[in-house]
């Protein structure tokens, strides 16, 4: 029986469970601990420094099944994403690892055990690679394995070498293929055709034994360690007998899901398989944490949503469409990622925003395009245009080139290049503010900050900064103003800077952002023609409404740490923070997950703190003084002598430890807890190994997000014909309902299939004294015709099947021969024969075998030449 992709997984987890391995959970794709990688791509990632020696585990055996993004980076392959039969955006790689346990005969053991009992894959279909120096590998695959000499090849290539960087541990490598057969080309390993689909690696057996010196030199391990790695999606297709990776139930799974939400019948199209991988990759990035940018890791996730966008718009969708898979999704993986399920809702939020963004522009973007492909004399798209999509209408260069490609053009990249190097100097004189401005700006000026208690205030200009340079007027351009006093909040503590405007001598231009540099509070302003002068007074205006929004948001986010704290316990500590207009996120030190019940727990008790509608307090007091009565310090801050004390909750007779929560805070915080309204966790994860993200909104936002959530919950009910109470009993009857007639239908289908097999039957001819049957079939489904040809192939007895299905632009072969005949006519070679005649190919077992093909019109002509292929044959 087929082994569904979650049944591998599972057996590969509980084998190595078996024998003595740690299950180790999968880590988060953003590698936090790693600044080297832009996103997890292998199962070591996250015992890197278990290798290395610098972390201890409790154990010395592990097994993973690791999710891992390769889409930016030296490791890329979204380009070949939808062209080829095994290139993925996102993949789960399987592993087993020894950190100074076993070694090489215990590895290339358990991997043999596994693939040949534990997965009964045929012997003779798997042949191994080894480094042409490790004569080690090399004995215990031919003595102890039993492989034989010629299905073990040696490498002489890096391919066969493993190394962490240019020193460290490293060590070589023995690769294990999989034999496709000879009706796919392709050589073996280090043979001039090894880039062929025939031999295929699946798992890949790293022997960490040397420490590289930077003069070269190699010292051996004092505890030699094993890595390996092993596509669950590579395996699933053998084992499934398919050769495609998007063939395997999962992603079958998607692709017809994809297929009914953008209204197309074509299952074969490329563009569903770009859309069933962009799903999986974007979920899961969002799921840990990755949100939409146009930098980093935002801007990865960015160019794969909009190129997934792309792929549905090309297949006719003309709504958005991308985020209704994610429930698709979560069907498929949800068991073996539960915290896929649990975040459903936001990331559904987070791809449906992006793609209502992008549609917008989309349509007129590939207008443009399409024109500038239309007028060009050459083959390349000049890097002005390529940058001009880019910047206008967000089309990443990438996206252009998928689709310049798709035309027989490619883009001008060193053009591009250059325009979006130009738009970076630009950009660093712009409003925004770069990670780097206390560094480049040297300000010896102080700014007191009155936003506490107002939002209005008057101010004399202290200096005016163009390109970092000083200056001392300045009109139509970026400028940054720095100002003896200011209403305006600067960033800090994981509270982001206030937006608003100023006025002067009767102009009035917009505050973009507002940031610290040493004392100085600097204002990121875009003048209009109206000059503005050092030593010039001026009013200044915060945006109330934006801040008033983030004080809700920062007061609930010292609830929520307090409320994390009391219900999870005091390992929990604050390593990160980030509180805008829109949303809470708060990062934290936590050693598993969080449940549903405790989510639950968590938001009823800052909600009771809300309630109690205490007013706040502050308090400025010593340092040490602060920290003896309790107060807890903001992740990475760096305190004064004096602090700024916020109390909030609790019981508050006085400024006192029975406060609910007591932080070292100079955030602008609301007046009473009452003020925050409601308290809405949307979202919970893990970020990295040992650190979970909690994402919440409040006041509005919450209202409006459980509004929409019992609108859904309505919908559904309506659908079902259910009451709210009612609904999930309903809906689950359905479900069981829907799976019985799933059953019922393909029973029918399989009946309706022996029918037309014994009405062929009478159509059967003798060519030479052999019984042949050649039929052309017009409605007949694909996938049915194996069972037919078997089923003839009984009534029969003995003879040949030929039956052909063309429909569209795709033709559908298969060839059956009974067992007696199989020396006479081998079907393999007259289904290639045939393919040949209408445009494609194909191959199989001297008694089953089928091909596909793309020349409709040939299809008659092809079958007609049956007869004489066989007279000729036999």
């Amino acid at each position: 029986m087929t082994r569904s992709t979650a049944d591998i997984r599972r057996a590969f987890l509980d084998f190595f469970a078996n024998n003595q391995h740690q299950e180790v959970a999968t880590s988060s794709l953003v590698p936090h601990d790693d600044p080297t990688l832009l996103f997890t791509n292998a199962g070591m990632n996250q015992f890197k420094d278990v290798f290395l020696g610098t972390e201890k585990r409790a154990y010395t055996r592990a097994v993973s099944s690791q999710r891992c993004v390769r889409a930016g980076g030296k490791h890329n392959d979204l380009d070949n994403v939808g062209y080829t039969a095994r290139h993925h955006t996102f993949f789960e790689m399987l592993g087993n690892f020894s950190f100074g346990d076993y070694f090489k005969q215990e590895a290339i053991q358990f991997a043999w055990t596994f693939l040949t009992k534990e997965l009964a894959l045929p012997k003779d279909k798997l042949l191994v690679t080894v480094y042409h120096e490790d004569e080690e590998a090399y004995q215990i695959w031919e003595k102890e394995i039993g492989l034989p000499a010629e299905r073990i090849i040696r490498i002489a290539t890096s391919d066969n070498f493993w190394s962490m960087g240019d020193t460290g541990p490293c060590g070589p490598c023995s690769e294990i293929f999989y034999d496709h057969g000879e009706h796919i080309w392709g050589g073996p390993p280090g043979s001039p055709e090894e880039d062929g689909d025939r031999f295929i690696e699946i798992w890949n057996l790293v022997f960490m034994q040397y420490n590289r010196q930077a003069n070269g030199d190699m010292q051996n391990l004092p505890k030699p360690s094993i890595d390996t790695g092993m596509g669950l999606e590579r395996i699933s297709a053998i084992l499934q007998n398919v050769h495609s990776n998007y063939e395997i139930d999962l992603f079958q799974a998607l692709i017809k899901s994809s297929a009914a939400i953008v209204g197309t019948q074509d299952l074969d199209n490329k563009s569903l398989r770009v859309i069933a991988d962009h799903i999986r990759s974007c979920s899961f990035l969002v799921c840990d944490g990755v949100m939409p940018s146009n930098e980093g890791r935002g801007y990865v996730l960015r160019r794969i949503i909009r190129r997934a966008v792309r792929h549905g718009y090309k297949l006719g969708a003309k709504d958005i469409f991308f985020y209704k898979l994610v429930s698709s999704l979560v069907d498929e993986m949800g068991e073996a990622y539960p915290e896929l399920a649990q975040q459903q809702a936001m990331i559904e939020k987070v791809l449906k925003a992006e793609e209502e963004q992008f549609s917008a522009t989309l349509e007129r973007g590939m207008l443009i395009l399409n024109d500038a492909l239309s007028k060009l004399e050459g083959k390349q798209v000049p890097g002005e245009v390529v940058f001009k999509l880019y910047d206008t209408y967000g089309f990443p260069a990438d996206l252009t080139n998928d689709v310049a490609r798709e035309q027989g053009f490619t883009i001008d990249e060193a053009g591009f290049d250059k325009a979006m190097q130009a738009q970076k100097e630009l950009a660093q004189s712009s409003s925004k503010f770069g990670a780097d401005y206390n560094n480049l700006l040297q300000l010896d000026h102080e700014s007191e900050f009155t936003g506490y208690d107002a939002l209005t205030g008057s101010a004399k200009v202290l200096d005016l900064l163009v390109d970092q340079k000083s200056v001392t007027e300045a009109s139509n351009t970026h400028v940054l103003v720095v100002v003896d006093k200011t209403p305006f909040y600067a960033e800090s503590g994981g509270q982001v800077g206030d937006t608003g405007f100023i006025e002067y001598d009767g102009a009035t231009a917009l505050v973009a952002d507002t940031q610290k540099v040493s004392g100085a509070v600097v204002h990121s302003v875009k003048l209009n023609e109206q000059s503005i002068k050092v030593g010039q007074n001026i009013e200044l205006t915060v945006d109330r409404a934006r801040r008033q929004a983030i004080k809700l948001n920062h007061s609930a986010t010292h609830l929520l740490h307090a409320a994390l704290r009391n219900l999870l316990g005091e390992h929990v500590t604050q390593k990160g923070s980030l509180v805008d207009a829109e949303k809470l996120r708060f990062d934290f030190s936590h050693f598993e997950s969080i449940s549903d019940v405790q989510l639950t727990e968590i938001e009823n008790v800052v909600n009771q703190q809300i309630r109690h509608n205490l007013a706040l307090q502050t308090k400025l007091m010593p340092l040490e003084q602060a920290k003896d009565a309790g107060a807890m310090a903001l992740f990475g801050e760096k305190y004064e002598d004096e602090v700024r004390v916020v109390s909030m909750g609790g019981v508050q007779d006085e400024f006192a430890a029975e406060s609910f929560s007591v932080e070292l805070c100079g955030g602008t915080h609301v007046e009473r807890t009452g003020d925050i309204g409601l308290f809405k966790i949307v979202s919970e994860g893990g970020i990295s190994s040992g650190v979970r993200r909690l994402e919440a909104i409040t006041g509005q936002s919450a209202i409006d997000f459980v509004r929409q959530e019992s609108e859904t919950l309505f919908g559904i009910a309506s659908l079902v014909k259910a009451d709210k109470a009612s609904v999930l009993k309903k809906t689950e009857q359905l479900v069981q309902q829907l799976k019985q007639s799933e059953k019922s239908l393909v029973a029918l289908q399989q009946q309706l299939s022996g029918q037309k097999s014994k009405d062929l039957i009478n159509e059967v001819q003798d060519i030479n004294g052999l019984s042949v049957l050649v039929k052309r079939l017009e409605d007949a489904d694909p996938k049915s015709l194996r069972n037919m040809v078997d089923d003839l192939k009984v009534q029969i007895k003995s003879g040949v099947i030929v039956l052909g299905l063309g429909k569209a632009d795709k033709v559908s072969l298969i060839v059956g021969v009974t067992k007696d005949m199989t020396k006479k006519v081998q079907a393999g070679k007259l289904v290639s024969y045939l393919a040949s005649q209408v445009g494609g190919k194909g191959g199989g077992r001297p008694d089953m075998a089928q091909a596909g093909g793309s020349d409709v019109a040939s299809l008659d002509n092809a079958l007609a030449s049956v007869s004489t292929w066989i007279q000729n044959e036999i």
